[in-house]
């Protein structure tokens, strides 16, 4: 069985219950999640080895995010221990008209003050065939960027594929750090993966007659945008998710591939959301499945979508489906009929 690492930062989720509004809350639910955290849960549901590596802190609320790994058979021995404090981000889910809100309190934690010298990447990659980190860590700032830097030359010295995801945050730094680290590590990147706003947000590439605020995605502009994104740094694979917001209720999702020769599409879903954090997540663990094994490339981007399009049904981070499911509505069966 292929082994997959993932690096980030996992934070502790304080949610509203329900659709209350942060100035309406008395009491938030916790949880546990964060991007490459989602990944490496959703891969170990579809029975993958994989580790997750990041900081934290000692003491119990650090204990609980490696638990909340270690239920779901992610690998946690790989895990530094150190600082002072886990990331919080608040959540406030949207309905209708109104959006989703998220307050990030994630300044000073323990994998933001992580140093170079904390990872021994040849040591954690023994025995790995993947590496998956997205944009949002070297975004954390530190050493970060260096540390990412170091893990994907460790990685492509050792042979592993390496897949990012563009994952831009406004609110962590700006379009132009973005675009300055992103093309460092980007040299290093086999699998890229982004939504209908990365390539434009990171590397300033737009897609052609798009207008995302309106709800109009169009095929062609995003072919354009992923031969750009395969031309300028030589990307062996470009996954575009493509997500058509008629509300915070309601979207449509597809996504789109592209191997250096050939475009491809996926089926599109119309989705009514109980919770999207994760989604692009859950696309990436799907992707990077499939592609493992083996999967021709159409049947890899149907599998990642119905792997997302699921996610967007199940509260929290982590998606809590298995590959039977996951096949079954990639197959064509999405009724939703009671399973007795």
């Amino acid at each position: 069985m292929a082994k997959v690492v993932t690096f980030g930062e996992i934070m502790l989720r304080l949610e509203t219950v329900g659709y209350y509004r942060f100035v309406q809350s008395e009491y938030y639910q916790a949880l546990y999640g964060g991007g490459e955290a989602n990944v490496a849960v959703s891969l170990a549901n579809f029975g993958m080895d994989v580790d997750f590596v990041t900081k934290l802190p000692a003491h119990e609320i650090g204990q609980g995010a490696v638990n909340s790994l270690r239920r779901y058979g992610v690998g946690t021995d790989k895990i530094i221990r150190g600082g002072d404090r886990v990331g919080i981000y608040y959540l406030e889910k949207g309905a209708s008209q109104r959006a989703s809100k998220v307050i990030y309190d994630r300044a000073g934690s323990s994998i933001a003050m992580a140093k170079a010298e904390d990872f021994d990447w040849e040591k954690i990659f023994e025995g790995a065939e993947w590496f998956h980190f997205t944009g949002i860590t070297p975004a954390l700032g530190g050493e970060l960027p260096v540390i990412c830097e170091q893990a994907c030359k460790a990685a492509k010295k050792l042979g592993l594929k390496i897949s990012c995801d563009l994952n831009y945050r406004k609110k962590l730094w700006s379009r132009e750090q973005a675009k300055e680290t992103m093309t460092r590590l980007a040299e290093y990147v086999d699998v890229c993966i982004a939504n209908e706003e990365d390539a434009k947000d990171v590397f300033g590439i737009k897609a052609p007659a798009t207008d995302i605020e309106g709800g109009k995605l169009s095929q062609e502009g995003y072919k354009e945008v992923a031969g750009r994104l395969a031309e300028n740094f030589g990307f062996e694979t470009v996954a575009i998710t493509l997500r058509t917001s008629l509300s915070a209720s309601d979207n449509h999702w597809a996504a789109m591939l592209y191997d250096g020769k050939e475009f491809y599409f996926s089926k599109s879903y119309p989705i009514h959301i109980v919770d999207r954090v994760g989604g692009g997540d859950s696309f990436g663990a799907g992707l990077i499945y499939s592609l493992l094994n083996k999967m021709d490339k159409q049947d890899a981007l149907e599998f990642a979508v119905a792997a997302s399009c699921l996610k967007h049904t199940v509260e929290g981070d982590f998606n809590m489906v298995t590959v039977e499911e996951v096949q079954k509505l990639a197959q064509g069966d999405g009724s939703g009929r009671v399973q007795r």
